[in-house]
């Protein structure tokens, strides 16, 4: 389980192939639900690529 805020690494991304390998932050305060197809909001990945979704099995935690 991912918080807001929290540096997150795309292992691979659905939605934007691009953001994969690169790191971001969670932007969701709750577990995704319904509305997001149970994937997590990612920004702050790149000046070129916007906010992603993605699974959470799509990512890895940083630590950070």
């Amino acid at each position: 389980m991912f918080t807001a805020g929290a540096e997150v690494e795309i292992i691979e991304c659905a939605d934007d192939p691009r953001a994969k390998g690169k790191k971001g932050r969670i932007v969701d305060e709750v577990a995704p639900g319904p509305l997001t197809g149970g994937r997590w909001t990612v920004n702050r990945i790149s000046c070129f690529i916007g906010p992603v979704l993605c699974h959470t099995d799509e990512l890895r935690a940083t630590g950070r």
